[in-house]
């Protein structure tokens, strides 16, 4: 017979097959008002009364008629919906969708939300850094994504996974004691001084020179550079205004949107040899909106093509292969090692504060604190 307790305590009883169990309300069934009947079992009568005491405290603090209701898979999907793409830029959607849909739920989505173990997570990370890439090509050369993309999974399902504890469908969040890999510290490329003419003579054989000598003295993003009208550049103040940008969608389409963060949003200075080029520009095609529409088309570029172009002017030159984002920094470096100061090279790039772009360029202002040292040196010379 069971050993009755009080209420909110469950009952107790020693089973035929001389196991003890513990049997206790663990909720109401949010439709229909039935209570939700669970149990644990136990050798002992005190390891069971043990179990059962951490169970309906666990109990307590879920919302059981829900929390069985979802899948890693369901909840990913709810979250993605309800609180993740309200909030976050089309190019974001997009990593985000991509993440849920062919990295995690095709290997955990089917277990059930409250049932998932760190462990289960730690052995998707090592999955995805040793063999997550899904294109053949990359697959070939690399079979595991980079450790940023695993950081970057592991950041979200932990975004995803608090919530679901703040709306008690689960008691601790299992992304917490994962390790991750490590940040990889890779050394920036950018186009040095000596190779900037031979670059540029190539861009203007094709006939491309506005675009990138742009590009060079202002360091936008791409999809900054393909959305500007020719109605952003003030000629005689010698600034461009930055106030869009064009970023794939989850469907993979072309979207107009604000900048990447609100201080993306800003008036960029060029040089006077670059309003004159953009002026040229212009003329070739007075009535187009589009500082750079696209020769083809005459709309506007599209920034994939503009990468592509990029790579034809690097094997014309005779340059070794960086990134179109690497002119970014090229400008960045070389501003801060020609003395520009540092917030005012944050500003320029849009970032949100001159502290990443510190982080982001530590070699640039390296070089320019061992000139700071040197200067000094000589001072102390001089007065000693």
């Amino acid at each position: 017979m069971a050993k009755k307790r009080a209420n909110g305590e469950g009952n107790i009883r020693k089973r035929a097959d001389g196991r003890w169990e513990g049997r206790y309300t663990a909720g109401y069934h949010p439709e229909t008002g039935k209570r939700i009947i669970k149990n644990v079992l136990g050798k002992t009568q005190a390891e069971c009364k043990a179990k059962l005491k951490k169970a309906i405290e666990e109990s307590q603090s879920l919302d059981v008629g829900r929390a069985d209701e979802y899948t890693v898979a369901a909840w990913l999907r709810t979250w993605f919906e309800l609180y993740a793409k309200p909030h976050i830029r089309p190019s974001t959607m997009n990593y985000y969708h991509r993440n849920i849909e062919q990295h995690i739920i095709p290997a955990i989505g089917d277990i059930p939300l409250n049932k998932l173990t760190t462990r289960d997570l730690q052995k998707l990370c090592n999955d995805l850094q040793s063999n997550g890439r899904l294109r053949k090509v990359q697959k070939k050369e690399k079979p595991g994504l980079s450790n940023s993309t695993v950081r970057g999974i592991h950041m979200m399902l932990h975004n995803a996974l608090d919530r679901a504890m703040k709306e008690k469908l689960i008691l601790s969040n299992p992304t917490e004691n994962c390790i991750i890999p490590k940040i990889e510290k890779q050394e920036m490329k950018i186009l040095r001084p000596d190779p900037i003419s031979s670059y540029l003579n190539a861009a203007e054989r094709r006939n491309a020179l506005p675009m990138f000598y742009l590009e060079l003295v202002s360091g936008l993003r791409k999809g900054e550079l393909t959305a500007l009208l020719w109605s952003d550049l003030d000629i005689q103040n010698r600034t461009i205004s930055v106030s869009k940008q064009y970023v794939k969608n989850p469907n993979g389409e072309l979207a107009l949107t604000r900048p990447k963060t609100e201080t993306s949003v800003r008036k960029v200075s060029i040089p006077q040899e670059a309003v004159d080029l953009l002026i040229s520009e212009h003329d070739k095609h007075p009535d187009n909106p589009y500082m750079f529409p696209s020769p083809i088309t005459g709309e506007m570029y599209y920034p994939d093509s503009i990468v592509n172009l990029h790579k034809k002017i690097l094997k014309d030159a005779g340059l070794p292969h960086i990134r179109f984002h690497d002119l970014r920094h090229t400008f960045a470096t070389l501003a801060l090692q020609n003395g520009v100061d540092v917030k005012t090279v944050s500003s320029m790039l849009g970032h949100y504060d001159a502290g990443f772009t510190l982080r982001t360029y530590t070699h640039a202002t390296r070089q320019m604190q061992q000139k700071a040292a040197e200067k000094m040196g000589s001072f102390m010379a001089q007065v000693m």
